[in-house]
C-alpha cells in the first residue's frame, strides 16, 4: 500500500498581507458566510481573505502533495474558541450548527473548478481542527467534567461535519483533530472518558479520521477510540516518538499511523545554522535535503510497513520566514517519499 503525502495545515501568510489585516478579514469572512452572504462581493474580503487562501492552497497543491490541508493562516484555537465564546454568552459550549464554519473550506469549495483545471485532478482535501481536549484546556482547565467535555466534542463534530465536501472538484479525504498538548499538559480524564469524548467528536461519515499528537507518550489511550483510523505524530524533530510506538499495538488496535518525517522547528534550525556562521535564512539553507528526509521515511516505513498510510512534514510551517521556503519544504518531502517508492520498485 502506498503511503500518501500530506501536510499538517499551517502555512506562512504571503508578504503582501499583514497578520493584523488577515485576522480582521478572517473574522469578517466567517461572520458573513454564517449570515449567508457572498464574501466575494466584498472587495476587502476578496483581496485579504479569499485570494490569500486560494493562492496559498494553490502553492501547496503545486508542491505535489497527495492530500492537501487547507492553509491554516488563522490561530488554530481562535478558529473555534472565538465562536465558542459567543455560545458561552448563551450558557453553553455548544456552537450552533450554522455557526460551525471554517471559512477556508468554503473558499476551496468555491475555487474547486479552478484547482481542477490548474492541476488536472480532483482536490483531495485534508481538514485540520483543534480537538476537544485542546479546546477544553484553553477555555476550562485540566479538571475533567464529562458534560462539558461532551459539549466541546459536539462542537468539534459540527465543525468537522460541515467541512466534509464531495463535489466534482473537491473531496474531503481526511479530517484531523489536533491535540498537540496531549501527553504534555493533559486534562485529567480516564481512558474511557477520553474514548467517549473523541468518539463523539469523530461521529461523522465518509472520511479518514486522524488525530494529530506532538508526543506519542499516551498513544495507547487514543488507540481505544473505535472510529479513529490514523494516529499522527512528529518524528522529524522528535526521533524519540517513533521508539515508543511498537507496530504490535497498531496491529492489535487495527489502527494506522501518519509519521512526520521533515523538521519544521524553524527556531532550532535557525540557531543551528547560526552556530555554523549562516545568518541568511534562504530557503535552500533552512529546508532539509531530500536524502535526509528520505532516510527518515525509510526508517519509519521499515518499522510500520503498511500501517503507515500517511506521511509528510512535522507541523509548524506557519512560523516559517516565507511561503517560498515552506513550499520548498513540502516539495522536498514529496520528492523524498516518491523517490523512495521508485527506488524500492
Amino acid at each position: 500500500m502506498d503511503t500518501l503525502v500530506d501536510d499538517v495545515g499551517s502555512f506562512p501568510l504571503p508578504s503582501r498581507v499583514s497578520r493584523e489585516v488577515f485576522d480582521k478579514a478572517y473574522v469578517q469572512a466567517r461572520k458573513a458566510i454564517a449570515a449567508g452572504k457572498n464574501i466575494r462581493k466584498n472587495e476587502f474580503l476578496l483581496n485579504n481573505f479569499c485570494s490569500v487562501v486560494a493562492d496559498s492552497f494553490r502553492m501547496k497543491c503545486a508542491a505535489g502533495l497527495d492530500v492537501v490541508s487547507y492553509p491554516q493562516h488563522y490561530d488554530m484555537h481562535k478558529q473555534i474558541t472565538d465562536i465558542i465564546a459567543e455560545a458561552m454568552d448563551k450558557g453553553t459550549y455548544e456552537v450552533r450548527e450554522e455557526d460551525a464554519i471554517l471559512p477556508e473550506v468554503r473558499v476551496i469549495e468555491e475555487e474547486g473548478k479552478d484547482f481542477l483545471e490548474d492541476f488536472g485532478k480532483k482536490v483531495r482535501l485534508r481538514v485540520c481542527i483543534a480537538g476537544p481536549f485542546e479546546l477544553y484546556l484553553k477555555l476550562v482547565g485540566t479538571v475533567a467534567h464529562r458534560d462539558v467535555l461532551m459539549m466541546f466534542a459536539e462542537t468539534v463534530r459540527r465543525f468537522a461535519s460541515n467541512s466534509v465536501l464531495n463535489s466534482k472538484y473537491v473531496k474531503t479525504e481526511v479530517v484531523s483533530l489536533d491535540e498537540p498538548s496531549f501527553g504534555f499538559q493533559d486534562v485529567s480524564a480516564a481512558r474511557d472518558l477520553i474514548a467517549d469524548v473523541l468518539e463523539k467528536a469523530f461521529d461523522f461519515p465518509d472520511v479518514t479520521k486522524q488525530i494529530h499528537l506532538h508526543s506519542s507518550s499516551r498513544i495507547a489511550d487514543v488507540l481505544k477510540v473505535r472510529n479513529l483510523d490514523v494516529v499522527s505524530f512528529e518524528f522529524g524533530a522528535s526521533p524519540e516518538n517513533i521508539e515508543s510506538v511498537p507496530r504490535r499495538i497498531l496491529d492489535e488496535a487495527d489502527k494506522h499511523v501518519r509519521v512526520g518525517i521533515t523538521r519544521t522547528d524553524i527556531d532550532a534550525i535557525s540557531a543551528e545554522l547560526h552556530d555554523k556562521g549562516i545568518t541568511q535564512l534562504e530557503p535552500d539553507k533552512i529546508v532539509e535535503r531530500v536524502g535526509t528526509i528520505q532516510k527518515r521515511f525509510a526508517a519509519a516505513k521499515e518499522k510500520f510497513g503498511d500501517r503507515m498510510t500517511f506521511t509528510g512534514p512535522d507541523c509548524g510551517l506557519g512560523g516559517w520566514p516565507s511561503q517560498e521556503s515552506a513550499q520548498l519544504l513540502l516539495k522536498r518531502t514529496v520528492d523524498a517519499v516518491k523517490g523512495a517508492k521508485i527506488d524500492s520498485e
